[in-house]
């Protein structure tokens, strides 16, 4: 049974930095891709950046490109999401996931969901 397990969310000032991990644990993905969400109060869940496993290519959606940077650990079950100059519209709640085939922004191709971690930045 996979399992995926974020850590690193907290509270920020406005233009500072936060480093989120997931583990995953259960399998060891040597396909597809691994990805962060966040879903804000009252929003839906919205996609952040994936990492493929195939070639270590990083996708990014607009509002954190240039901020924002995934990456993977040596171990292939390990992805972090570095967050420079955030902004208060970042603050949500960011889940890990991770799919066994392909890559993409849409949540609903993610086979595997980590619990969230609370990001919170104080404008």
């Amino acid at each position: 049974q996979v399992q995926l397990a974020e850590s690193g969310g907290g509270l920020v000032q406005a233009g500072g930095s936060l480093r989120l991990s997931c583990a995953a644990s259960g399998r060891t993905f040597n396909s597809g891709s691994m990805g962060w969400f966040r879903q804000a109060p009252g929003k839906g869940r919205e996609f952040v950046a994936a990492i493929r496993w195939s070639d270590d290519g990083p996708y990014y959606a607009d509002s954190v490109k240039g901020r924002f940077t995934i990456s993977r650990g040596n171990a292939k079950n390990t992805v972090y999401l570095q967050m420079n100059s955030l902004r208060p519209e970042d603050t949500a709640v960011y889940h890990c996931a991770a799919r066994d085939y392909g890559s993409g922004s849409v949540a609903r191709y993610y086979n595997y969901w980590g619990q969230g971690t609370q990001v919170t930045v104080s404008s």
